[in-house]
């Protein structure tokens, strides 16, 4: 018990000094991008009518800091709002805290790429174990292939082909939209959350196809690896049934695979840029993607360190669990 509180301690400092850098890395480049931006929405306000002293106060509330004084002490009341959870303001959006439309738009994409995620892991997992006991034969070779495929193709092209097929030609799935707001409302009950799955398939099925192939040769390796060990022998010379060894061998193959899961699950708030964009999903990537265009630091500013965070917690997690379902590695420690 000792051991993993100092083991969890240890990830926990690590985990808030790497927060302080992403922080601290992401400031400074606001400040050295050309044209700077602060300066920018500075003198946007003087032209809009503003006095100077009107311009800085209102842009100090937008990034947090005084746009003239010294760089020490606009990092220092930057990373103060940090402290008391002040993200900023959102200059695309006339004022809208950061926060609010950064953990507005976060549900949706965590639920839109968990699902991607999740259906991917449990096929290409499942298909991965075929493709390694059969890798001799016409299956093996055709699930091998057919991930190497789909693992090489980038996510937003496999969306575009959907996007193409489905809702340009044959309409058979919204192009856009979370839900369709004029037919039903938000809310806990069936038509809504059948609409909500509606509108998710193309995006979601985009996200699965684009990682499942990775999952897929993954496991076939982890599984090649495992064939040779002396349990799976032992299973066989007590005459154990082939769904037995099945268990026996899928479920030793999958423990690689469970830290890049948890990893992975970290990375949902990124979000799906292009799958998102392509579908026009309005979740944390499009978001991400539209402050881009309109250079709304703040915005992006706040949105790389959820996701920073959400990767180092994801981490963490990832360790921890390794050591629970793994009883070699427990010993150890």
């Amino acid at each position: 018990m000792k051991s993993f509180l100092w083991r969890l301690a240890g990830h926990l400092t690590r985990g808030l000094a790497m927060i302080w850098a992403v922080t601290t890395f992401t400031f400074f480049l606001i400040r050295l991008m050309p044209g700077d931006p602060v300066q920018v929405q500075f003198e946007k306000l003087i032209a809009q009518g503003m006095s100077p002293d009107q311009a800085e106060a209102a842009t100090a509330i937008t990034y947090g800091f005084v746009p003239h004084g010294p760089v020490w002490r606009q990092y220092l009341d930057y990373v103060t709002g940090l402290a008391q959870l002040d993200l900023g303001v959102s200059v695309e959006s006339q004022g809208i805290p950061v926060a609010d439309r950064v953990f507005g738009a976060m549900p949706w994409t965590v639920l839109l790429v968990l699902s991607g995620i999740l259906v991917s892991f449990l096929i290409g997992v499942g298909l991965g174990v075929v493709a390694a006991l059969r890798r001799g034969s016409l299956t093996g070779h055709s699930l091998s292939i057919a991930g190497s495929l789909l693992h090489g193709v980038p996510p937003f092209v496999i969306g575009i082909v959907l996007a193409a097929l489905f809702t340009r030609r044959w309409r058979w799935f919204p192009s856009g939209g979370q839900y369709n707001g004029d037919k039903v409302a938000p809310g806990f009950y069936a038509d809504f959350m059948l609409d909500v799955a509606y509108h998710m398939v193309l995006p979601a099925a985009a996200f699965a196809l684009a990682s499942y192939g990775g999952w897929l040769l993954a496991m076939r390796s982890s599984v090649a690896s495992v064939l040779g060990d002396d349990f799976l022998l032992a299973a066989e010379l007590r005459g154990l049934t082939r769904w037995m060894r099945f268990r026996y061998l899928a479920r030793n193959a999958i423990l690689p695979l469970f830290t890049v899961l948890a990893i992975s699950f970290g990375l949902v708030f990124g979000g799906a840029i292009f799958i998102e964009r392509i579908f026009n999903y309005p979740g944390l990537g499009m978001m991400l993607y539209a402050s881009i265009g309109a250079r709304d630091f703040s915005m992006m500013s706040g949105s790389f360190l959820i996701i920073t965070a959400a990767v180092i917690v994801a981490n963490i997690l990832a360790d921890l669990l390794y050591t629970v379902i793994d009883p070699r590695v427990r010993r150890q420690t």
